[in-house]
């Protein structure tokens, strides 16, 4: 097939599958693109900040319906031509044609970007929306790899669900979608946010029964918000654990005690993960760096 790209791209940069090779747990994180000259700021600050702690790679999301793909593509063209941080650009399903797939992977390929994340992607009403495809799109993640690794020399990455996706009709299910985007060409997986390890190590096995052995990194996010983290599990079916709520209401009334009881589940649930053989954590930011380098320093008290 006639592409365009080249087979291999520009730069150095390494892939996500080369750094999950080594010896040492991968540390990342994970942001947004922004939508103001302030909220920019806010989000450079972060990177700066997290650029001093030289993660394994960070990762720029795609917004709700591809609302934020032009923005997406420039702050990932940024962070490979402007850092020294290794980019994870973000691609969805959602209301792109398969020519304007084609166009993303394109402008990552001309700024040296080679990581890709491969995701169908939220209807643009929300979670709780049916499922519509573009009419010349794609209907499922597992197309959206197969098109990715066409294109070139990619490393592509796939979203994994230990609390299960909210459509898939059950555990089973969803670990059989898994596999199936890792036979299709996925080198790994994140994993939607989540708070207890034990789900993550059944996802591990349920994918390994059925012959998936890509590394499957954990994302994790520092709750400092109980409204906010209410509203996420209620869109995304994520699981929210009695014994997590319990901790988080006790302090309700105190916005300082919130946050510093949310890194200390975080870093619990990492250390858990790590000790039980993750390959790494996955830091949601929500932009702002601060809590996620505070769980970073107490899984690594050397890190300054």
């Amino acid at each position: 097939m006639a592409t365009g790209l080249p087979s291999t791209l520009p730069g150095s940069t390494p892939t996500i599958r080369e750094l999950l090779s080594g010896d040492q747990p991968s540390f990342s994180f994970e942001f947004f693109p922004p939508k103001t000259p302030e909220a920019e700021e806010v989000l450079w600050h972060s990177i700066r900040e997290i650029e001093q702690l030289r993660p394994t790679f960070v990762s720029i999301t795609y917004g709700a319906g591809g609302t934020t793909r032009d923005g997406t593509i420039r702050v990932t063209e940024r962070v490979a031509q402007d850092t020294s941080l290794t980019p994870l650009g973000h691609l969805t399903c959602v209301s792109h044609s398969r020519d304007e797939l084609r166009s993303v992977v394109g402008a990552y390929a001309g700024a040296g970007v080679r990581n890709v994340l491969a995701l169908r992607g939220d209807p643009p009403g929300g979670p709780a929306q049916p499922w519509v495809a573009h009419p010349e799109g794609l209907n499922h993640a597992i197309e959206l790899v197969e098109l990715v690794r066409e294109l070139g020399d990619f490393c592509v990455g796939v979203a994994a669900f230990p609390d299960k996706h909210p459509e898939a009709t059950d555990l089973e299910t969803d670990a059989r979608v898994l596999a199936a985007k890792a036979a299709a060409g996925a080198d790994y997986a994140i994993t939607q946010m989540f708070f207890g390890a034990d789900d993550y190590f059944r996802l591990v096995e349920r994918a390994s029964a059925l012959g998936c052995d890509i590394p499957i990194l954990p994302g994790i996010m520092p709750v400092t918000n109980i409204k906010q983290i209410e509203r996420m599990a209620l869109l995304t079916g994520m699981a929210l654990p009695k014994a997590v709520t319990d901790r988080l209401e006790a302090v309700a009334e105190d916005p300082a005690a919130v946050r510093a009881v949310g890194i200390e589940i975080a870093s619990e649930l990492s250390d858990a993960l790590l000790t039980g053989g993750a390959p790494g954590i996955h830091f949601i930011t929500l932009n702002r760096s601060t809590a996620t380098r505070q769980v970073f320093r107490n899984l690594q008290p050397a890190v300054v």
